[in-house]
């Protein structure tokens, strides 16, 4: 009866002992729920390898894990991820996120790029939206590192595979034998050059002195255009000068023509309307009186001045 007595009461003990650990447990459970903070990160890559309990990182700092795995319902490309941090990680404004996994398979969410003195990453609008779309902050992403690497291996080996192919077909044996005729002629052609090596030389030599010269001409030209520019300020400026006056002179006297013709022009007028008439009137009746004159003068030539008083005497024709 003492030996069962015992067992009851050492059985009594240990229900104890666990009902005290169990509150224990849950009391620490309550009271880390309750310290840490809770945030969201969207990523638009793939996470592959990162679990629920995956540690939570800042600068190499474990400072939490994660919590949740999920796609986002309202757009299937992003993965939402949140996390539980402990309330001293600086999470500010400007702190990024990135999933950061290892050739191993595990995967550890980092988190860096805050600002100093810039103000906590806290969510405003409750609703959802940018930012707060799930009602807790948003840490946004930033793809880099292995992960990114890993999430765009397939693109990067479809890349190699096309290109791949591409020079393939380059290198085919058509091509080939082209690019070894374009070789040869390159040879020939750079033995070419080596041969003319010293023609070349000169030549560069004889281009440089050109130059040369032409820069020296270039100056003598400029000093030639300064002296110029010096000659006609101080020796044509007064020729110039001398030239408008005669310039004015002949105006002046073209004017006193001008206005001379003016006054004679009544006179000149009368002259050709009724003097130059008259003139060549006078001279008609000048030639008719010398032509009458002429007559006369060739009669008495022939007949004497008898012709002037009768009538020339007919000849005597005789009858046959």
């Amino acid at each position: 009866m003492e030996t069962r007595s015992n067992h009851v009461l050492v059985g009594a003990v240990v229900l104890i002992l666990l009902a005290v650990l169990a509150l224990f447990t849950v009391w620490l459970a309550r009271l880390g729920g309750k310290s840490e903070k809770e945030y969201d990160i969207f990523f638009q890559q793939s996470v592959d390898g990162l679990t629920k309990g995956s540690q939570v990182s800042y600068s190499g700092v474990l400072t939490g894990t994660v919590k949740q795995i999920a796609l986002y319902k309202p757009d299937p490309n992003l993965v939402r991820v949140r996390i539980a941090v402990d309330p001293e990680t600086p999470v500010l404004q400007g702190t990024t996120a990135s999933a950061s996994c290892s050739f191993t398979g595990t995967c550890t969410v980092l988190l860096d790029g805050a600002r100093r003195n810039a103000p906590p990453l806290v969510c405003v609008n409750e609703q959802a939206g940018p930012g707060c779309r799930m009602g807790l902050p948003e840490i946004p992403p930033k793809a880099g590192g292995i992960g990114a690497l890993l999430a765009s291996a397939p693109q990067l080996l479809e890349n190699v595979s096309a290109l791949t192919d591409r020079l393939t077909k380059l290198l085919g044996d058509k091509n080939q034998t082209s690019i070894q005729g374009i070789l040869a002629n390159t040879n020939r052609l750079s033995g070419a050059l080596a041969d003319r090596g010293p023609e070349i030389a000169a030549t560069l030599a004889q281009t440089r002195v050109a130059i040369q010269q032409a820069g020296e001409a270039s100056q003598k030209i400029g000093d030639l255009a300064a002296t110029t520019n010096g000659l006609l300020a101080n020796d044509v400026r007064p020729t110039v000068q001398n030239l408008n006056q005669a310039i004015a002179a002949a105006k002046q006297s073209a004017d006193t023509l001008n206005q001379t013709i003016g006054e004679a022009r009544p006179g000149l007028r009368t002259f050709s309307r009724q003097t130059i008439p008259e003139a060549n009137q006078l001279v008609h009746d000048l030639r008719q009186t010398a032509a009458a004159l002429a007559s006369i003068a060739e009669k008495v030539d022939r007949g004497g001045a008898t012709s002037l008083v009768g009538s020339q005497r007919l000849p005597d024709y005789e009858g046959k």
